[in-house]
């Protein structure tokens, strides 16, 4: 791994470094969002790693330990979630330190993690990376707000609009 980059848990102190961090970036994240983040890690709902790329925050992502979507609790998959890199820092192995990290700690307790993706072109660079990582559809089709989208219907392309994939460990 890269030597300017470190990944952590999440400790109680970055809940203020995350948000002033994102916002800056002019990614939204509310702080209530990042609090009940916190808030779940100290549960064991949630584990998040901290990226920090010369010291400085560089993005984070999440292991909901029960998914939200619906397949994925039947099943017993653990979800990786809400994962950012600060677009500056994009390009310099955060992203891939990040997911090393957050595998090794699934991969643990799990066979399969699973993680869901967004369809639309801001999510491009994610949707590329887990494919290279080994990351499958999960044969269920597209989502939306963890429903299944039946042929015909009309939905909004937003955030909640998601194909699910997973990887199965080595």
């Amino acid at each position: 791994m890269n030597s300017r980059i470190h990944i952590r848990p999440m400790i109680n102190t970055d809940v203020s470094l995350v948000f002033h961090a994102l916002n800056h970036h002019n990614i939204s994240k509310p702080l209530d969002y990042i609090n009940r983040c916190w808030e779940q890690n100290k549960t064991g709902e949630r584990t998040s790693l901290i990226a920090l790329h010369e010291g400085q925050f560089a993005g984070w992502l999440h292991l909901l330990k029960t998914s939200y979507y619906p397949h994925f609790v039947e099943n017993g998959i653990p979800e990786i979630n809400n994962f950012d890199v600060v677009p500056t820092l994009r390009q310099l192995g955060i992203g891939s330190a990040l997911m090393d990290a957050v595998e090794k700690f699934a991969f643990e307790e799990h066979r399969i993690v699973g993680i869901g993706v967004g369809l639309y072109e801001s999510y491009g660079n994610a949707q590329r990376l887990y494919i290279k990582r080994g990351y499958i559809p999960d044969g269920r089709g597209v989502m939306y707000k963890e429903q299944p989208v039946i042929p015909g219907t009309e939905v909004c392309v937003d955030d909640d609009l998601v194909l699910y994939f997973t990887k199965e460990r080595r």
